[in-house]
């Protein structure tokens, strides 16, 4: 899944659903860029600005922010990891249903 654009309500829905189909321990995957930390200069920033304008309320998040929308959805994220790529900096988020 991809939660990029999406409206923090909507993101936490959308794994909120997820999280009710998955057995306790099953594991969710999305991909999506991360965001460093704000004092950490970035490419991604513009970009983050165009999702922003583009979607009105839906950009781009950090490890923190992701943190709070899948525990929101009753998941606990335990991994971030960057697939190293060079066009787009996606990274692979995964989270355990608790």
């Amino acid at each position: 899944m991809v939660l990029i654009g999406e409206p923090d309500e909507r993101a936490v829905a959308v794994l909120a659903n997820c999280r009710r189909a998955m057995a306790e321990g099953g594991r969710i995957l999305a991909v999506d860029v991360v965001l460093p930390p704000r004092n950490v200069p970035s490419p991604t920033r513009p970009f983050d600005l165009l999702m922003l304008t583009l979607f009105g309320g839906g950009g781009l998040r950090t490890e923190a922010e992701f943190r709070t929308l899948f525990a929101a959805a009753g998941v606990r994220l335990t991994q971030v990891i960057p697939t190293g790529s060079a066009i787009t900096p996606m990274s692979i988020i995964e989270g355990v249903a608790t």
